[in-house]
């Protein structure tokens, strides 16, 4: 299988750097890694090309890669459509959305409950609701985990209180939930002996180094930052459920009970339970019709070719994707590719 990099030019950062700066860093990171850029167009299509940043999460979660399969497929096809696409690392999905409503990024993947919040203006966006954001298409499950570190007492989600945890890096989702999960139990930072806002790249190394007793994802599993703290040192995954996450469940719509599949880090045991949502692609309602278009039916066109560049990718679904998660509404173009299919009628 060839590598993302072979078909999507990776970018890192989290500023506002321009498009052609962008395509600078991306040759000179193909570069690096011994690949060649992709052949190049001729003339006239060199003049028609557009350059397209999806925002993801850290690299070491499932967004940088699930965005890095979703701009192979679109790059596969660059020849029809003119477009050439580069991931992001970014701050995760509450950064996402500001940066796509303020034009530093063209896509980005955020949670589903995080789409919600922005264009409602709840919860981070409390006050200034995005009605320009829109919806492409749900991606993988997310799951709200909690690992914790052997000999830290924790057995279930209570018992991070009084405990060193931490609780994901502002700008992220994994610190939007963990919020509502706090305000679910009537916490505050203060109510943990040590908050920390480490982010998901740097909290396995932490947690197996004794600087945490806890770390908390919002995340689609298997996960590399959960493997590194599951096989590096002696930690362990903490059930999440109980009557505080059931009036979670009852109150936010897009959260429901989910498990985790153990046998993903190669451990045996029962499922543990806990909920979660979706990840979702949005972008803004003055992203080119045309575009979003094209983008869009890439990727349906050669989902197989999405669903093998990652194990949580592996289970999307047309029909879900078009459906679930989705709370702003659709961009134009891509209803306008789901009506010619058939996975969206009157």
């Amino acid at each position: 299988m060839n590598s993302l990099a072979d078909n999507a030019w990776i970018t890192g950062g989290n500023n506002g750097f321009g498009r052609e700066l962008r395509r600078i860093f991306a040759i000179l990171a193909l570069v690096l890694i011994g690949l060649s850029p992709i052949a190049p167009l001729s003339e006239s299509a060199q003049a028609a090309q557009r350059f397209v940043v999806i925002g993801t999460g850290g690299v070491t979660g499932v967004y940088f890669p699930a965005g890095g399969a979703l701009c192979r497929v679109i790059n596969n096809q660059r020849k029809d459509h003119g477009i050439r696409c580069s991931v992001e690392a970014t701050a995760g999905s509450v950064y996402n959305v500001g940066a796509v409503m303020n034009g530093d990024l063209d896509l980005a993947i955020v949670q589903s409950d995080v789409q919600y919040q922005a264009y409602r203006g709840d919860g981070p966006f409390k006050g200034k609701a995005h009605k320009d954001l829109r919806a492409l298409f749900s991606l993988h499950e997310e799951a709200f985990t909690v690992v914790a570190r052997a000999g830290s007492g924790i057995a279930d989600l209570r018992d991070l209180e009084g405990k060193r945890v931490n609780i994901g890096n502002p700008g992220s989702g994994q610190r939007s939930v963990m919020e509502t999960v706090m305000a679910g139990l009537g916490w505050t930072s203060a109510s943990f002996a040590q908050a920390s806002e480490l982010t998901s790249r740097n909290q396995a190394q932490a947690l197996c180094d004794g600087q945490v007793d806890a770390i908390v994802f919002m995340v689609g599993h298997p996960n590399a930052s959960i493997r590194e703290a599951l096989f590096t040192c002696d930690s362990y995954l903490v059930p999440v459920d109980g009557p505080e996450v059931a009036a979670i469940l009852a109150s936010d719509r897009n959260f429901a009970a989910v498990t985790i599949d153990v046998s993903l880090y190669g451990r045996a045991g029962d499922p543990v339970k806990t909920f979660g949502g979706l990840a979702t692609v949005v972008t803004s309602a003055s992203t080119s019709e045309d575009d979003v278009y094209a983008m869009v039916r890439a990727v349906f066109t050669d989902l197989a070719g999405v669903k093998v560049q990652h194990d949580a990718l592996s289970r999307l679904r047309p029909e879900f994707m078009v459906a679930d998660g989705l709370s702003a509404p659709l961009h134009q173009g891509a209803e306008k590719y789901y009506r010619e299919v058939g996975l969206v009628r009157n």
